[in-house]
């Protein structure tokens, strides 16, 4: 029996691979490497000492998902693969909707005929929208995003959220992670996106690695301590750990239930660059740019629901968030 993980060589999911194996677990990984490289794979195994079953795979592809689940005993799904840059889903949205909203209903339809009832999914903070206010709780409104990644978020949560009240064997799990940084302490795996940073941690350790001449802040005039935007930080190992207490949870509970992965508080992204320098030793040249369409001010976490119900507490702070991350961009070949 094995767990499979869509978009397994990405980022998070990576991360969540080697908590998996660590805990005993046998995963499949599905990827089309749009945005990652195999070379993780033997990453992983260099980690964990045991090497993932791999397929090169697009999940929108029935075909080729129907042969994986041919050809392993899936019980259950964790599905990071899709699109996740803020700004180009509101440059590009239908690539976005096509994509996104392609890829979790295949899975399904796919996870039903093979008889696999357990689905964990990488949802996201952008779901609880702009009228929202702060720290937000899953029992929270959800709508009103900001942009067409949350968007997607949000459908495929409404999505999940039908397939389990018409299948009572089904067992769904919405984590909505806040802003994940950092990397795996070894230094092998992190996060290295495909040309131009999307996020902000890899474009401080890219400026910092001399990659790029400066770091463009976007916006200093929110209403917030410092006028940059608050986030709720979370050092990605701590988030792939609420990724097995997750299926922990719902190898236990049928519906769908849903948590917020955070720490719980909110730094700006200046508290960010300024704990990076400090930690370390190395100056960040920044400019201050014009707001992102689709920013929002702040946005951090109430965690107590998966603190009570999955066990789970994030553990590191800023400084191992901004040491590990630097750890992995030197190491990055």
């Amino acid at each position: 029996m094995s767990i499979l993980l869509t978009g397994g060589t990405g980022y998070i999911g990576s991360h969540t691979a080697v908590e998996l194996i660590n805990a005993g677990y046998d995963i499949v990984i599905a990827d089309n490497l749009s945005n990652s490289e195999a070379v993780v794979i033997d990453y992983i195994e260099t980690i964990t000492k045991k090497r993932p079953k791999f397929y090169q795979a697009d999940v929108c592809d029935k075909a080729q998902l129907e042969k994986i689940f041919d050809e392993n005993k899936i019980t259950a799904v964790l599905h990071f693969a899709g699109y996740k840059a803020v700004g180009e889903s509101v440059s590009e949205p239908i690539k976005y909707y096509r994509n996104n909203l392609d890829s979790a209903i295949t899975l399904l339809e796919v996870m039903q005929s093979a008889g696999c009832n357990q689905f964990i999914f990488s949802s996201s903070a952008t779901v609880y929208g702009t009228g929202a206010t702060v720290p937000y709780k899953e029992e929270m409104p959800t709508g009103h995003c900001a942009n067409p990644y949350g968007w997607t978020k949000y459908m495929i949560e409404q999505i999940l959220t039908d397939a389990a009240k018409a299948n009572n064997n089904l067992s769904v799990v919405l984590l909505r992670y806040f802003n994940p940084v950092g990397a795996h302490e070894s230094g092998l795996i992190g996060e290295k996106p495909v040309g131009v940073p999307n996020n902000l941690m890899p474009y401080i350790t890219q400026t910092a690695a001399g990659m790029r001449d400066h770091l463009s802040v976007f916006g200093n005039d929110y209403d917030t301590k410092d006028g940059t935007g608050v986030r709720d930080f979370i050092h990605v190992v701590d988030l792939a750990k609420g990724h097995v207490k997750a299926l922990e949870y719902a190898n236990k509970n049928l519906g769908c239930e849903v948590f917020n992965l955070g720490t719980g508080t909110g730094y700006s992204v200046l508290d960010l660059v300024n704990t990076f320098m400090e930690v370390n030793g190395i100056n960040i040249p920044y400019e201050i740019a014009p707001r992102r369409a689709g920013d929002i001010a702040t946005s951090y976490a109430n965690a107590t629901k998966a603190k009570e119900k999955l066990g789970w507490q994030a553990q590191l702070g800023l400084k191992e968030m901004c040491k590990d991350a630097w750890n992995f961009q030197k190491n990055c070949k």
